[in-house]
C-alpha cells in the first residue's frame, strides 16, 4: 500500500472514529450532569431559565427533561430516559449512568482496534445475562402489607417517611389487582398543595371551585354528572341569526337548553362536572336548584372522577335523551364539599372504581413541586415492587451480577469478549457513583464488596453510605423494585448499541425550504 493509500485509509478511519468520540462525549455530558444525584447522599441540581425562574431538584428525569440539549446523541439518551419514566416511572439516572459507561467503554475498545460489529455482540450477550441475573436474584413481595413495599418507598422517596407512608396507605387502600392493571398508574394518583395536610383518602380532587358562591359548599350522598362539553346551547352564527329561520332556530335551541337544565334538576343531581363553559342561565337554574357546578375541569380529572363515581360522561346533546336513560348515566359519591383554602372540590366516596388520591403538603411554593416528584417516585417504584418483586440495592445487585456476566466472558471467542467487558464497567458504575457521592474511595469499596459477596455468598452486600462498612441491603432496608434495575439495564443497552453503530454524521438538507422553492 502506498503512502497515499495509507494516509485515505487513516484519514476516513479518523473521520468514523471523530463521530463515534463526538456522540460519546455528549453522552457522557448528559451522565455526569445527573451522576451526581445517585445514591442517599447525593446532591441536588439546580436548573436556571432564561428569565431567572430556579428549579432545585434530585429528580433525574426531572433534569434531563429541563435542561438545555442540542446534541442529536444527547437528545437520544434523555429520550431513552423519558421511556424509563414512562414505563416504570423510575430509575432514570440509573439508566442514564449505565449508559454513560457502556457507550464509554465502548468507544475505548473500538480504539484500541476492536470492530464495532464485534463490540455490539458482546454488549448483547453481556446485557441478556446481566438481565437474566439480576431476575434470579429478585424477591417477590408477598402482599400489600409485606414491609418491603415500605423499604422500597422509602428509598425511592429520598428518606422522607411521611410521603412513603402515604404512598403504602394507597398502595394498600387500591389493592394489588388494580396496580398490576398496565393501564393504571399509582404516580397519577399524587398531587401536592401548599399548605395543606398530609393525608390519603378513597375519591378525587377537581382543581377548581364551585363556580358560583352561592350553591352549597357540602353534599352528602349526591347523584353526579358529567358533561365532556359545554353546558351552554350551540352557537349560532350572527348573519344566520339576521334571518327569520335563524332566528327561530336561536329560540329552538334556547328552549332546548333550559328543558335540558330543567332535567338535571329533575333528576335529584347534586354534583356536575364540565368541560367547559356554563352558561349564565344553566348557573342561575342550578343555584337555585342547590346544586354544585364545576366548569372547565381538566380532561384527565373528568376522568378520574367518572371512574371513582360510576358516571357515564355525556355531551350537551345527551341531556335530550329521556329521563330514564339519563339516570343511567349518573355516579354516586358519599360526599362532595368545596375546599376554600386549597380552591378545590373533593369528590369522596364514589360506587365506581376504587380511586385513592395522595395530597402531600408542602411548607412553600417553591418546594411543592419537588415534594410532588419525590412522592411520583415512591409511588411508581411501589407499584413497579407489586409488579414484579425486589432485589436489594445500592448497586448490591448490579455487582452481583458482574460474576455471572464474568463467567461468560470467559467462554467467548474472538473479540465479542470486549463488548462483554462494557457490560462489566456498567454494572459496576452505579455503586461506583453512590460510594463516590456519600465521599468513599470506590474503587477500594467495589474491591471490598466483591470479595465479600463471594467469600459470604450474599448478593445482597453493599456499602453503608453513613459509615463505609460493607453491610446486607436487605438488612438495612435499602430495596430496589427488580423492574428499576431490568429496565434500565435494557435501556441503557439500547442507547449504547444506537451510539455505536453511528459512524458517520450528515446534516440533512431543510425539506421545508426545499418544498417552498417546489411550489
Amino acid at each position: 500500500m502506498s503512502l497515499k493509500q495509507q494516509a485515505s485509509t487513516g484519514a476516513e478511519v479518523d473521520e468514523r472514529m471523530a463521530a463515534l468520540v463526538t456522540n460519546a462525549n455528549a453522552i457522557r455530558a448528559i451522565s455526569s450532569a445527573v451522576e451526581g444525584t445517585l445514591g442517599p447522599k447525593g446532591l441536588d441540581t439546580m436548573l436556571v431559565d432564561q428569565f431567572g425562574e430556579v428549579v432545585i431538584t434530585n429528580d433525574g428525569v426531572t433534569i434531563l427533561t429541563m435542561m438545555e440539549a442540542n446534541h442529536p446523541a444527547a437528545r437520544m439518551l434523555i429520550n431513552i430516559a423519558k421511556a424509563q419514566q414512562e414505563e416504570i416511572g423510575d430509575g432514570t439516572t440509573t439508566a442514564t449512568v449505565m449508559a454513560g459507561a457502556l457507550v464509554g467503554t465502548g468507544v475505548d475498545q473500538v480504539a484500541r482496534g476492536v470492530p464495532v460489529a464485534r463490540v455490539i455482540e458482546g454488549l448483547r450477550a453481556g446485557i441478556k445475562r446481566g438481565l437474566q441475573a439480576v431476575e434470579e436474584h429478585s424477591r417477590p413481595v408477598a402482599g400489600m402489607d409485606d414491609q418491603l413495599l415500605r423499604k422500597v418507598a422509602l428509598v425511592a422517596g429520598r428518606e422522607h417517611e411521611d410521603i412513603a407512608d402515604l404512598v403504602v396507605r394507597a398502595a394498600a387502600l387500591i389493592g394489588g389487582e388494580k396496580l398490576n392493571d398496565r393501564t393504571f398508574k399509582l404516580s397519577d394518583t399524587v398531587t401536592a398543595e401548599e399548605g395543606a395536610d398530609n393525608q390519603v383518602f378513597m375519591g378525587v380532587i377537581i382543581n377548581k371551585e364551585k363556580m358560583n358562591r352561592h350553591m352549597p359548599g357540602e353534599l352528602e350522598q349526591p347523584a353526579v354528572l358529567i358533561i365532556d362539553d359545554a353546558l351552554e346551547p350551540e352557537e349560532i352564527e350572527e348573519e344566520a341569526l339576521a334571518t327569520e329561520a335563524g332566528f327561530a332556530r336561536y329560540l329552538e335551541l334556547q328552549a332546548g337548553h333550559k328543558e335540558g337544565i330543567q332535567k338535571i334538576i329533575d333528576l335529584g343531581v347534586g354534583l356536575v362536572l364540565a368541560d367547559r363553559g356554563v352558561d349564565d342561565t344553566a348557573e342561575e337554574m342550578l343555584t337555585d336548584a342547590g346544586i354544585v357546578v364545576v366548569q372547565r375541569v381538566a380532561s384527565r380529572e373528568l376522568r378520574k372522577a367518572a371512574e371513582h363515581t360510576g358516571a357515564r360522561m355525556i355531551k350537551r346533546t345527551g341531556l335530550k335523551k329521556d329521563a330514564g336513560s339519563l339516570r343511567q348515566c349518573l355516579g354516586k359519591a358519599a360526599r362532595a364539599y368545596n375546599d376554600e383554602k386549597l380552591e378545590q372540590v373533593w369528590v369522596l366516596g364514589g360506587t365506581g372504581k376504587p380511586m385513592a388520591t395522595v395530597l402531600v403538603g408542602a411548607a412553600t411554593a417553591e418546594v411543592v413541586g419537588e415534594r410532588e416528584r419525590i412522592a411520583r417516585d415512591a409511588a411508581s417504584a411501589v407499584q413497579a415492587a407489586v409488579k414484579g418483586g425486589v432485589v436489594p440495592g445500592g448497586g448490591a445487585v448490579e455487582l452481583a451480577a458482574v460474576r455471572d456476566v464474568e463467567r461468560i466472558r470467559a467462554g467467548m471467542k474472538g473479540m465479542a469478549a470486549y463488548g462483554v467487558d462494557c457490560v462489566i464497567e456498567a454494572l459496576k458504575r452505579p455503586m461506583a457513583q453512590i460510594v463516590a457521592n456519600a465521599g468513599f474511595n470506590p474503587l477500594e469499596k467495589l474491591g471490598d464488596v466483591l470479595a465479600a459477596q463471594v467469600e459470604e455468598g450474599k448478593p445482597s452486600l453493599a456499602v453503608d453510605c453513613d459509615t463505609g462498612e460493607v453491610c446486607d441491603m436487605y438488612e438495612l432496608g435499602v430495596v430496589d423494585p427488580t423492574l428499576v434495575k431490568t429496565h434500565a439495564l435494557k435501556a441503557a443497552g439500547e442507547i449504547a448499541e444506537a451510539i455505536l453503530r453511528i459512524d458517520t454524521i450528515i446534516k440533512k438538507r431543510e425539506e421545508k425550504k426545499e418544498n417552498l422553492k417546489e411550489l
